[in-house]
C-alpha cells in the first residue's frame, strides 16, 4: 500500500486568501493584537482550525528573538526537594507563557558544562540552574550572561558574586538549629554526616554544625565527621565506622534524609534504640521521614517557596530586558524550619 501523501501545512497566507485580508492582518489577529477588531479575531482564528493551521513558534521566535522558552539545569530529578522546585517553577511559568526545558546534570561538571551550551544554542530567554557538587568554576554560564540571557542560581549556587540572581536556603541556620536541637535534646556525643565541601550547602550547613558546637562547649570528633556524596551506602559505612568502637554517638545530624534514613535502619539492625540511646535528624522533609517507624526528625527547606521566588525574580528580569542584575537585587535566603518527629 502506498503511503499516505503528507499533509500540507497551511501558512498565513492560505487563512489570507480564505479571508479576503491581508497576511499581516491575520498574522496580528493570531497574535491578539489589541487593534485588531474581536470580529476579525474570531474569524481568524475559526479559519485557522478549519485549515489545520498551526503557528511556528520557532520562527516566530526567531523573528522576535524570544522563544518563550525557559531552560534548567537540575543535579537529579529524582531528588525531592528539585522535584518539588522544578513542578512551582513549570506551573508558574505556565501562567506566563513560557514553556520550560528540564534537564539533568547527573552530578556530572561535563555535562553540566554541555548542557549550558545547548541550551544558549537553543537561544532560550532564561536559565534556571542548580549546580553540581563539583562546580567551582561558574564560567560555562557566561556565555548566556554574555547574550544577554539571564541566569537564576539556586540551591547549589555560586560561592562568589556573580553577574546573576541567586536564590538559595538558609542552610547556616538549618545547621545550627538542627544541631542545637540534638544538644537540647541531651546530645553531648554529635556526628555529623555531610556532604563535599566545594559545594555551598554543605559548607553552610557545616559551620552552623561547628557554630553550635562550639556555643555549647561541645567537642567535635573529627572521626565522627564525614564530608561525602550522601548516599545511601556511604551512610552506612560511615555509620560502621562511628560504632565500631568503644565510644559511640548518641546523636546524629545528616545533611540529607536519605542519610538520616539509612542511619535509622543502621540502628534497627544493630538493636540501638533510637531516640533512646541515639538521636536523629536529616535535612529536606523528604515525605519518606514522616511514614518510616519511627517518623525522622528533619529541616523544612520549602521547596514551593524557592520555586516560587525564581519566578518571580525570573519575570522581573525579563521585564527589566537584560540579564544584569543590579545593584538593588541582593541574593535571596528562604528561611528553613525544624520538623521535630520521633527520633528525636
Amino acid at each position: 500500500m502506498a503511503n499516505p501523501k503528507k499533509a500540507q501545512q497551511n501558512t498565513i497566507l492560505d487563512i489570507a486568501e480564505a479571508l479576503k485580508l491581508s497576511p499581516a492582518t491575520i498574522s496580528r489577529a493570531l497574535s491578539g493584537h489589541p487593534y485588531v477588531k474581536e470580529k476579525t479575531k474570531n474569524d481568524v482564528l475559526k479559519m485557522a482550525a478549519q485549515l489545520g493551521y498551526r503557528r511556528n513558534k520557532m520562527a516566530s521566535g526567531l523573528r522576535s528573538n524570544k522563544t518563550h522558552t525557559i531552560g534548567l539545569i537540575v543535579p537529579r530529578i529524582s531528588m525531592f526537594f528539585h522535584a518539588e522546585v522544578i513542578t512551582t517553577i513549570q506551573n508558574g511559568l505556565h501562567k506566563y507563557g513560557y514553556n520550560l526545558i528540564i534537564c539533568q546534570s547527573n552530578d556530572s561538571l561535563d555535562m553540566e558544562k554541555e548542557l549550558a551550551e545547548i541550551l544558549l544554542s537553543s537561544r532560550v530567554d532564561a536559565l534556571i540552574a542548580a549546580c553540581t557538587l563539583h562546580t567551582i568554576d561558574f564560567s560555562h554560564f557566561d556565555k548566556l550572561l554574555q547574550n544577554g540571557t539571564p541566569v537564576v542560581f539556586y540551591d547549589r549556587v555560586p560561592l562568589n558574586e556573580q553577574n546573576a540572581a541567586i536564590i538559595k536556603g538558609d542552610d547556616f541556620r538549618g545547621g545550627y538549629i538542627a544541631t542545637t536541637h540534638l544538644i537540647e535534646t541531651g546530645c553531648k556525643r554529635i556526628a555529623h554526616i555531610s556532604g563535599p565541601l566545594t559545594s555551598n550547602l554543605y559548607q553552610d550547613r557545616s559551620s552552623g554544625f561547628q557554630q553550635a558546637m562550639e556555643q555549647h562547649k561541645l567537642p567535635v570528633n573529627k572521626n565522627w565527621v564525614f564530608h561525602q556524596e550522601l548516599t545511601h551506602t556511604n551512610a552506612r559505612e560511615a555509620m560502621r565506622k562511628m560504632f565500631e568502637g568503644a565510644v559511640t554517638p548518641d546523636g546524629i545530624f545528616t545533611d540529607n534524609d536519605t542519610s538520616a534514613i539509612a542511619a535509622l535502619e543502621f540502628a534497627r539492625e544493630k538493636g540501638i534504640n533510637v531516640p533512646g540511646n541515639l538521636k536523629i535528624i536529616g535535612y529536606s522533609n523528604d515525605p519518606r521521614t514522616s511514614i518510616i517507624t519511627p517518623s525522622i526528625t528533619t529541616i523544612e527547606q520549602f521547596p514551593e517557596e524557592v520555586g516560587e521566588k525564581i519566578v518571580e525574580t525570573l519575570m522581573d528580569l525579563l521585564k527589566s530586558g537584560g540579564n544584569n542584575v543590579d545593584e538593588r537585587i541582593q541574593p535571596i535566603t528562604i528561611p528553613v524550619q525544624l520538623i521535630r518527629r520521633m527520633t528525636t
